[in-house]
């Protein structure tokens, strides 16, 4: 093994956490190779995660026109002649706009990029198999930083057109008229929102008691209320079948009701604050 392939570290994935550990170590004059299997850079964050559904949601504020109007009598549908191509548009470019800030990170820390899968011989040797063929680098650290990737159960048929996960989700072709989200956590209920924004029908299936549990009460209380989705308790098996069970239905005129009258309240209020403004004044 020659010296180009010995480095003080080396970082096995190059999403936000092996990047900015590379980095880091290189800024402190350590030699520094990051290994990536992936065609981009980035990880779930930049491709499949964080940065695409951020920039989701801000397309889904301007194309629903949540943005050019006030808090009230919002109009929850989408602009005339919208595409889905306008709607992916701004996630493209600020997705690739990411990849390319990586690798200029990279290149500016001195950090060997190399591309490949990589697999442990010992504690300190990896061997990375690419289309070049196998390398091996031995290493006096090595960060293994190769993030997760979503379940997919068996008995769920996957077909990257009609059912999705969270990494799949954002390649569909169309907007569908319809969406059923299966788990109420964060990444649920972001693309449940973002949806429901664009006027699409939103169904949210949960197996918990409420929307994201880690939130105080009134916090998650409050945002079931503002999705406006009904949210199922008990086994999610269940839950898809009783959408006609009369107690279901009896629980939907119950948040309808309580909306209208969160709305109201809200009205109320706003009233008074606007007219003590003008007294002060």
């Amino acid at each position: 093994m020659t010296s180009s392939d010995t480095f003080d570290l080396i970082v096995i994935g190059c999403g936000p956490a092996g990047e900015k550990g590379g980095a880091q170590a290189a800024y402190f004059g350590k030699r520094v190779a990051v290994i990536e299997r992936a065609e981009h850079m980035g990880g779930s964050c930049i491709n499949t995660g964080t940065v695409p559904s951020k920039t989701l949601r801000e397309s889904a504020l301007y194309f629903s026109g949540l943005k050019q109007r006030g808090l009230y009598g919002i109009d929850y549908s989408l602009k005339e002649n919208l595409t889905v191509h306008d709607f992916m548009h701004h996630e493209r470019e600020v997705v690739d706009m990411e990849r390319q800030r990586i690798l200029k990170n990279l290149a500016l820390h001195k950090i060997e990029l190399i591309r490949g899968q990589a697999a442990f011989e010992d504690s300190h040797t990896v061997a990375v198999s690419g289309v070049q063929g196998t390398r091996r680098l031995k290493g006096e650290v090595l960060l293994i930083s190769t993030g997760s990737k979503p379940h997919r159960p068996s008995e769920i048929a996957f077909d990257d057109i009609h059912t999705f996960d969270s990494d799949t989700f954002l390649q569909m072709d169309r907007i569908p008229k319809s969406l059923a989200v299966i788990g109420g956590g964060v990444i649920g209920c972001e693309y449940a929102s973002i949806f429901k924004a664009l006027g699409v029908d939103v169904t949210l299936v949960d197996g918990r008691d409420r929307l994201l549990p880690f939130l105080d009460n009134e916090i998650s209380d409050r945002l079931r209320e503002e999705l406006f989705i009904t949210a199922f308790s008990k086994d999610v098996s269940d839950q898809v079948q009783s959408r006609n069970d009369p107690e279901v239905l009896k629980a939907v005129d119950a948040l309808s009701a309580s909306k209208a009258l969160l709305d109201r309240a809200h009205e109320t209020l706003a009233s008074k604050k606007s007219a003590a403004t003008s007294e002060a004044h």
